[in-house]
Protein backbone atom coordinates (compact mmCIF):
# COMPACT_ATOMS: atom_id res chain seq x y z
CA UNK A 1 0.00 0.00 0.00
CA UNK A 2 3.10 2.28 0.80
CA UNK A 3 4.54 1.59 -2.56
CA UNK A 4 1.18 2.70 -4.25
CA UNK A 5 0.77 6.11 -2.28
CA UNK A 6 4.47 6.67 -3.03
CA UNK A 7 4.30 5.67 -6.66
CA UNK A 8 1.21 7.79 -6.97
CA UNK A 9 2.61 10.70 -5.53
CA UNK A 10 5.84 10.26 -8.07
CA UNK A 11 3.12 10.16 -10.55
CA UNK A 12 1.74 13.13 -9.68
CA UNK A 13 4.65 15.24 -9.74
CA UNK A 14 5.72 13.99 -12.80
CA UNK A 15 2.45 14.89 -14.24
CA UNK A 16 2.36 18.77 -12.69
CA UNK A 17 5.73 19.27 -14.43
CA UNK A 18 4.56 18.70 -17.32
CA UNK A 19 1.38 20.66 -17.59
CA UNK A 20 3.57 23.71 -16.61
CA UNK A 21 5.70 22.90 -19.91
CA UNK A 22 5.07 24.66 -22.86
CA UNK A 23 6.38 23.53 -26.07
CA UNK A 24 8.06 24.92 -29.32
CA UNK A 25 7.58 23.52 -32.66
CA UNK A 26 10.33 23.71 -35.47
CA UNK A 27 10.04 23.47 -38.99
CA UNK A 28 11.98 21.31 -40.46
CA UNK A 29 14.49 23.84 -42.36
CA UNK A 30 15.13 25.54 -38.61
CA UNK A 31 17.20 23.13 -36.55
CA UNK A 32 17.44 23.39 -32.50
CA UNK A 33 21.11 22.57 -31.56
CA UNK A 34 21.03 24.08 -28.00
CA UNK A 35 19.43 25.33 -25.64
CA UNK A 36 21.31 27.63 -22.90
CA UNK A 37 24.21 25.30 -21.98
CA UNK A 38 22.17 21.60 -23.03
CA UNK A 39 23.39 20.48 -26.32
CA UNK A 40 20.48 18.76 -28.62
CA UNK A 41 21.02 15.54 -29.63
CA UNK A 42 20.16 15.71 -33.80
CA UNK A 43 20.09 12.29 -35.75
CA UNK A 44 19.31 11.40 -39.80
CA UNK A 45 17.13 9.08 -37.98
CA UNK A 46 15.82 11.36 -34.51
CA UNK A 47 14.98 14.57 -35.53
CA UNK A 48 13.99 16.63 -32.82
CA UNK A 49 11.12 18.94 -34.24
CA UNK A 50 9.94 20.28 -30.88
CA UNK A 51 11.15 21.10 -27.09
CA UNK A 52 9.10 21.45 -23.80
CA UNK A 53 10.08 24.21 -21.67
CA UNK A 54 9.02 25.64 -18.45
CA UNK A 55 7.88 29.28 -19.43
CA UNK A 56 11.08 32.10 -18.76
CA UNK A 57 13.35 33.29 -20.72
CA UNK A 58 16.14 31.64 -23.08
CA UNK A 59 18.87 31.05 -25.58
CA UNK A 60 18.77 28.88 -28.49
CA UNK A 61 21.68 28.02 -30.61
CA UNK A 62 19.75 27.07 -34.00
CA UNK A 63 20.57 26.41 -37.46
CA UNK A 64 18.96 26.94 -40.90
CA UNK A 65 18.97 23.93 -43.66
CA UNK A 66 16.81 23.72 -46.73
CA UNK A 67 16.88 22.06 -50.19
CA UNK A 68 16.36 23.31 -53.29
CA UNK A 69 15.37 21.47 -56.64
CA UNK A 70 17.91 23.18 -59.57
CA UNK A 71 16.75 20.53 -62.21
CA UNK A 72 15.25 17.24 -62.28
CA UNK A 73 17.69 15.49 -60.88
CA UNK A 74 20.14 17.89 -59.43
CA UNK A 75 19.63 19.47 -55.50
CA UNK A 76 21.60 21.71 -53.74
CA UNK A 77 21.40 21.78 -49.95
CA UNK A 78 21.74 25.52 -48.43
CA UNK A 79 22.59 25.64 -44.86
CA UNK A 80 23.71 28.70 -42.34
CA UNK A 81 26.36 29.05 -39.71
CA UNK A 82 24.78 28.27 -36.27
CA UNK A 83 23.27 31.51 -34.99
CA UNK A 84 22.23 32.54 -31.01
CA UNK A 85 19.01 33.52 -30.40
CA UNK A 86 16.50 35.12 -27.20
CA UNK A 87 13.56 33.36 -26.75
CA UNK A 88 11.01 34.21 -23.99
CA UNK A 89 7.93 31.70 -22.95
CA UNK A 90 4.78 32.62 -21.69
CA UNK A 91 3.35 30.24 -19.50
CA UNK A 92 0.59 28.71 -21.30
CA UNK A 93 1.08 29.56 -24.68
CA UNK A 94 2.52 27.17 -27.48
CA UNK A 95 4.89 28.65 -29.87
CA UNK A 96 5.90 27.60 -33.24
CA UNK A 97 9.24 28.97 -35.14
CA UNK A 98 8.47 30.40 -38.42
CA UNK A 99 10.45 32.31 -41.18
CA UNK A 100 9.96 33.31 -44.84
CA UNK A 101 11.37 30.38 -47.14
CA UNK A 102 12.66 31.81 -49.84
CA UNK A 103 11.37 30.97 -52.95
CA UNK A 104 14.58 29.63 -54.74
CA UNK A 105 18.27 28.33 -54.08
CA UNK A 106 19.94 31.65 -54.56
CA UNK A 107 17.11 33.91 -52.17
CA UNK A 108 18.19 31.27 -49.44
CA UNK A 109 21.78 31.43 -49.82
CA UNK A 110 21.09 35.18 -49.06
CA UNK A 111 19.05 34.21 -46.19
CA UNK A 112 21.40 31.72 -44.92
CA UNK A 113 24.22 34.52 -44.84
CA UNK A 114 21.37 36.36 -42.36
CA UNK A 115 18.98 34.37 -40.46
CA UNK A 116 15.76 35.60 -39.60
CA UNK A 117 13.36 33.54 -37.33
CA UNK A 118 10.19 34.50 -35.40
CA UNK A 119 8.08 33.40 -32.53
CA UNK A 120 4.76 32.74 -33.40
CA UNK A 121 2.06 31.61 -30.54
CA UNK A 122 -0.20 28.93 -31.61
CA UNK A 123 -3.16 30.79 -33.22
CA UNK A 124 -1.70 34.03 -33.44
CA UNK A 125 -1.34 35.81 -36.81
CA UNK A 126 2.12 37.42 -36.55
CA UNK A 127 5.17 35.65 -35.38
CA UNK A 128 7.63 38.77 -33.34
CA UNK A 129 11.17 38.44 -34.62
CA UNK A 130 13.45 36.79 -32.65
CA UNK A 131 16.75 39.05 -31.24
CA UNK A 132 19.86 37.23 -32.45
CA UNK A 133 22.31 37.30 -29.36
CA UNK A 134 25.96 39.15 -29.53
CA UNK A 135 29.18 37.42 -29.49
CA UNK A 136 29.64 39.15 -25.76
CA UNK A 137 26.26 37.80 -24.37
CA UNK A 138 27.01 34.16 -25.01
CA UNK A 139 28.98 32.54 -22.30
CA UNK A 140 29.63 29.09 -20.88
CA UNK A 141 28.96 27.43 -17.77
CA UNK A 142 31.65 28.89 -15.92
CA UNK A 143 31.04 32.07 -17.27
CA UNK A 144 33.86 31.59 -20.05
CA UNK A 145 33.07 33.62 -23.21
CA UNK A 146 32.28 31.21 -26.19
CA UNK A 147 33.08 31.60 -29.62
CA UNK A 148 31.03 33.99 -31.90
CA UNK A 149 27.97 32.87 -33.35
CA UNK A 150 28.79 32.91 -37.10
CA UNK A 151 25.52 33.44 -38.41
CA UNK A 152 24.96 36.98 -37.11
CA UNK A 153 25.84 39.28 -39.59
CA UNK A 154 25.07 42.82 -41.24
CA UNK A 155 23.34 43.43 -44.91
CA UNK A 156 23.85 46.35 -46.43
CA UNK A 157 20.63 48.39 -48.07
CA UNK A 158 20.90 50.44 -51.29
CA UNK A 159 22.30 53.76 -50.14
CA UNK A 160 25.20 51.30 -48.34
CA UNK A 161 23.98 51.89 -44.90
CA UNK A 162 24.65 48.51 -43.03
CA UNK A 163 21.26 47.80 -41.41
CA UNK A 164 21.10 45.16 -38.72
CA UNK A 165 18.86 41.78 -38.63
CA UNK A 166 18.51 41.76 -35.41
CA UNK A 167 14.90 42.75 -34.35
CA UNK A 168 15.06 44.20 -30.37
CA UNK A 169 12.11 43.38 -28.18
CA UNK A 170 11.63 45.07 -24.82
CA UNK A 171 9.43 43.69 -22.58
CA UNK A 172 8.02 41.38 -25.26
CA UNK A 173 6.86 44.64 -27.48
CA UNK A 174 8.68 44.39 -30.55
CA UNK A 175 10.38 47.86 -31.41
CA UNK A 176 8.50 49.79 -34.65
CA UNK A 177 12.02 50.41 -36.53
CA UNK A 178 13.05 46.77 -35.70
CA UNK A 179 9.94 45.15 -37.39
CA UNK A 180 10.04 47.72 -40.51
CA UNK A 181 13.41 47.20 -40.97
CA UNK A 182 12.72 43.12 -41.07
CA UNK A 183 9.73 43.43 -43.66
CA UNK A 184 11.98 45.50 -45.34
CA UNK A 185 14.68 42.97 -45.90
CA UNK A 186 11.69 40.16 -46.78
CA UNK A 187 10.31 42.60 -49.57
CA UNK A 188 10.89 42.13 -53.12
CA UNK A 189 12.20 44.88 -55.33
CA UNK A 190 8.70 45.45 -56.67
CA UNK A 191 7.34 45.71 -53.34
CA UNK A 192 9.84 48.73 -52.38
CA UNK A 193 9.20 50.09 -54.77
CA UNK A 194 5.64 50.83 -53.98
CA UNK A 195 5.81 51.05 -50.49
CA UNK A 196 8.09 53.78 -51.12
CA UNK A 197 5.50 55.70 -53.79
CA UNK A 198 2.78 55.15 -51.07
CA UNK A 199 5.01 56.86 -48.64
CA UNK A 200 6.24 59.41 -50.54
CA UNK A 201 2.77 60.82 -51.89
Amino acid sequence: MRKLIVLGGVVSLLLSAASFAETVYFPEEIIPLQVGDKKIEQSFFNRIDELDLAPGQYQFKLKYSDLYELSYDEHEVIDSEPFWVNVTIASGTDYDVVFNRAENAVAAKVFAEAPQVSLQAKGASLGIPLDLIAAEDITGTKGQKKAPPTGHRTVTTTNNAPVSRTAPINEGVPNAAAMLDFWWQQASEQERQAFIKKITK
